[in-house]
């Protein structure tokens, strides 16, 4: 019997969200048990559509389509290839660990877990849509519940960052809409398939109108990488955000933008994509190193993360200019590295947090005296987060300087040179907080519980494997990641 798994994928978060409406608002353990359980599954699904993809074939797969518009050419669209697949995985694993992590929200619990499953659904629509108006509809269904999520459980300032957040997303957002309006004008006005559109527009696009084209793309993913100069919204949404948010932002809302150019823009144009690319590597390399000093600036432990995430992007957006094999599969290796990284170190700043009810790394020093396991978690996610050996985050770096050296030499070697800033600003973060003699009021504070410990151990085992086995992942994106060199070499052959 045939089983629609993208489909159980999507809707499945969706129909947990309906329950949970239907669950009463004074069992916040009911709310959170089976919130775990609809999260769970949905890993358990991922496991199932892994072991029905083909690793070995380009293109995609597990696909579902049924007319839903057809008067417009509509359709009900689902595929993934290798990467769209990884992205699913990434955010399954993430989701489960933000739904434990979040066990310790004690305000209207029921919509907290109710915004939190819809926010799932649309970020699985983004990763498995093969229709730009299902893309968008998820694309924007993302916003909604952020936007919630931040402004009622957010700190002090979250109407400010839950307000920033959701303008600057949606003026990008109507931009990229302009961008898919004229793809589907300019190639005939009959479909909204992401393949067949990607197949038409380098013949049926005139020329004088690609580059523009790329461009409005552009503003809607960049945006949400996010590339600067449109980062400003980042650190203030990371700082308000209660701590499981901050965890799915970074982990996988990122991600988005990084994903929309691979998906979407670059497939489709590929001649405005070669065209823009030293641009777009020049913009990778100031994300790089702005982000970099502007995290050793920082005395708020969640700045520096959320700083450090738009960093660790500039390599992903590095990856993808260079549009070499390695590179391009460099940039998805720093993207599943950086979800499952930067998920830890803000797990681990929302433990530091609760003990001490301070982020000033002024005021927090000597956990490993006073939290001795829950420092070694932070220097394990410190640690990766600035690229040692044998974890995740050095192979995603080294696979994309190693892949882009040959096309941008200067741009490498200036990246590079952000590497050490990356290094001095996580090194700082592990010397003001962990190190030195803790504050006489952080003496005898609990160490890190068994939930929180259930929270990091994935994310730790995946970023070890990774880092050790880096062909697990890559033996999963490389078809598509020569997919989409071939086509940005101009050697045609579709999506």
């Amino acid at each position: 019997m045939h089983v629609p798994i993208l489909s159980v994928l999507l809707l499945l978060p969706l129909a947990g969200a309906l329950v949970t409406l239907a669950l009463p608002a004074g069992r916040p353990g009911l709310l959170r048990g089976w919130a775990t359980a609809v999260a769970a599954l949905e890993l358990l699904l991922f496991a199932v559509a892994l072991g029905g993809f083909d690793p070995g074939r380009s293109g995609f797969q597990l696909m579902e389509r049924v007319p839903w518009v057809p008067s417009l050419g509509i359709q009900y669209y689902l595929g993934v290839d290798g990467i769209g697949l990884a992205m699913v995985g990434l955010s399954a694993l993430v989701w489960l660990v933000a739904v434990i992590a979040s066990y310790g929200i004690e305000e209207r619990v029921k919509e907290y877990f109710l915004l939190l499953l819809i926010l799932e659904a649309a970020v699985m629509g983004v990763f498995e849509s093969l229709d730009y108006v299902l893309f968008y509809v998820a694309w924007e269904l993302v916003l909604v519940p952020m936007y919630f999520l931040i402004a009622i459980w957010g700190g002090p300032r979250r109407e400010y960052a839950a307000m920033k957040f959701i303008l600057y997303t949606m003026v990008g957002s109507l931009l990229m809409l302009v961008g898919i309006v004229a793809l589907y004008a300019f190639t005939g006005f009959r479909t909204f398939s992401i393949p067949e559109i990607a197949r038409l527009a380098p013949a049926m696009v005139p020329a004088q109108w690609k580059d523009w084209i790329w461009l409005l793309l552009f503003a809607g993913f960049a945006v949400k990488v996010p590339i600067w100069p449109f980062h400003t919204w980042l650190p203030d949404a990371h700082v308000e955000a209660p701590t499981p948010i901050s965890v799915v932002l970074a982990a996988i809302l990122l991600k988005l933008g990084v994903f929309g150019f691979l998906r979407i823009s670059d497939p489709t144009l590929p001649e405005a994509a070669r065209h823009f690319a030293p641009a777009f590597a020049a913009l990778g390399v100031i994300n790089i190193l702005y982000a970099a000093f502007a995290a050793l600036a920082q005395k708020d432990m969640k700045r520096v993360v959320a700083y450090s995430s738009i960093s660790h992007m500039g390599f992903a957006v590095l990856g993808i200019a260079a549009g070499t094999p390695l590179s391009v599969n460099g940039a998805v290796f720093v993207m599943v590295s950086h979800g499952l990284v930067a998920a830890m170190l803000f797990l681990m700043v929302g433990v530091f947090y609760d003990r001490t009810h301070t982020r000033d790394m002024d005021r927090v020093n000597g956990m490993y005296d006073a939290t001795p396991v829950a420092a070694t978690f932070m220097a394990f996610a410190a640690f990766a987060n600035l690229g040692l050996p044998f974890l995740s985050g050095f192979v995603g770096e080294f696979f994309t300087l190693a892949g882009t050296i040959g096309v941008f030499r200067t741009q490498v070697f200036l990246a590079a040179a952000g590497l050490v800033m990356v290094a001095a600003f996580n090194l700082m973060l592990m010397h003001k907080v962990l190190m030195g003699r803790p504050h006489e009021e952080h003496r005898g504070l609990p160490d890190i519980r068994p939930r929180e410990v259930v929270s990091m151990l994935p994310l730790m085992a995946f970023t070890l494997l990774l880092g050790v086995l880096p062909a697990t992942l890559v033996h999963l994106t490389n078809p598509s990641a020569l997919q989409l060199v071939r086509l940005l070499a101009g050697l045609g052959g579709g999506l």
